[in-house]
């Protein structure tokens, strides 16, 4: 009888497709839950999605032919020190694989203290996600046009999106920008949380606006088919970059002001400005969806469905912000929060409560997606608007930016 471990292996070596190896893991023990930092690091060790989950044997039957798209997360280690450079592990890649997720946005921007330094490390987290790829090619898959994503789904892989959080690494030179984009890069976020040579973040002090350069590089973003991400960016930068853009932009992991106002969230008068323009907004599965206490399956629903009654269906999906693999909540996931919370305060650009769960519990599943699925048609959505959510509405704008 093949075991769950049995399974994993195969699949970390290439013998077993992600779509035969969720076939498997139906009748197998459930999934490991491993912490952010790498391999199990405690709690139940029979801890595990519900067989039922996992075989999607209940909610939205449409979960397993849908595109599913989350506009932020890995298959490795998230908001974590350190999440490049270690090979994913064998838990890792076999909750990918189990996910139903289509399409991944993975973070591979570097930073440093100078733009050179930034670009140097750029081009080694494109690399370690080449190998990657190379490493597990019956579960990954590189994707930076819709018709590769399509590709990825109809082999039962998971496409991985190169995406920046920051372009620092850029300096001003927009050759680098093509030559990024040449290397696979599709979506560009223009700022993180500070200020940098193209506009402001949302912890800037002045809220200030684009830069000439900032304007400059919006503008050949659009003529060069590269989606613009506004998810960190200042309020000012945000609504100039949405007036900027001949087209469409992206705000991919962010949530709603209006539900709980937040210095990593957006004004409804932004998200209808997208919204106007074509863009979409991805909700993250952040604690800053709520006042107090770890988010909920309900703050996050609650998040989707203002921007729903704000924007339209046609212009809201999911930028989680986390790992596939589940967190494992124990002592050693809170020590590692904490030091990677302390340092972000220390640079200057952590966010309000960011030593809180960076997850939110009820999520915590590599089926998290579909869970979300069930969830919206618990709540009296129709299939349509949750197959847009899901990563329909992802799709239509990849489509029309990256043509």
């Amino acid at each position: 009888m093949t075991t769950t471990r049995d399974s994993m292996d195969a699949l970390a070596r290439g013998a077993l497709t992600r779509r035969r190896f969720a076939k498997t893991m139906i009748a197998a023990p459930g999934l490991l839950a491993i912490s952010a930092c790498g391999e199990r690091s405690g709690g139940d060790p029979d801890a595990a999605p519900s067989d039922d989950a996992m075989a999607g044997g209940s909610g939205w039957a449409g979960y397993d032919d849908a595109i599913v798209i989350d506009a932020l997360a890995s298959p490795g280690p998230f908001n974590v020190p350190d999440r490049i450079g270690q090979p994913l592990t064998g838990e890792m890649v076999a909750n990918a694989a189990a996910s139903g997720i289509t399409a991944v946005n993975v973070t591979v921007s570097g930073g440093g203290d100078d733009p050179d330094a930034a670009y140097a490390a750029t081009l080694e987290h494109l690399a370690y996600w080449q190998r990657e790829v190379e490493a597990h090619p019956d579960v990954l898959a590189m994707a930076a046009t819709t018709a590769e994503i399509e590709a990825a789904k109809a082999a039962g892989k998971l496409a991985l999106i190169m995406g920046f959080q920051d372009t620092f690494m850029l300096g001003t030179d927009l050759a680098r920008m093509d030559e990024f984009q040449g290397m696979g890069v599709p979506i560009v976020q223009l700022t993180y949380n500070l200020p940098n040579l193209v506009g402001q973040g949302c912890l800037s002090p002045d809220n200030g606006g684009l830069t000439d350069f900032g304007r400059e590089l919006v503008a050949h973003m659009a003529a060069t088919g590269v989606l613009v991400d506004l998810s960190h960016c200042g309020q000012r930068t945000t609504a100039e970059a949405i007036a900027q853009s001949p087209g469409p932009v992206s705000i991919t992991h962010s949530g709603c002001a209006a539900v709980y106002e937040h210095p990593r969230s957006k004004q409804d008068a932004e998200l209808r400005a997208m919204a106007d323009k074509g863009g979409v907004i991805g909700i993250y599965m952040m604690p800053f969806l709520n006042a107090e206490g770890p988010a909920t399956a309900d703050d996050f629903l609650r998040h989707i469905e203002h921007a729903v009654n704000v924007c339209g269906e046609d212009h809201v999906g999911i930028g989680t912000d986390n790992s596939i693999t589940p967190t494992i909540d124990d002592e050693a996931y809170r020590a590692t929060l904490k030091g990677f919370a302390d340092e972000r305060q220390r640079l200057g650009i952590g966010a309000p409560r960011e030593h809180e769960l960076l997850f939110v519990p009820d999520f915590n599943d590599p089926m998290r997606m579909k869970m979300v699925a069930d969830g919206l048609l618990a709540r009296g959505h129709g299939e349509e608007r949750v197959a847009k959510i899901l990563g329909g509405n992802w799709m239509r704008l990849f489509e029309e930016v990256w043509g």
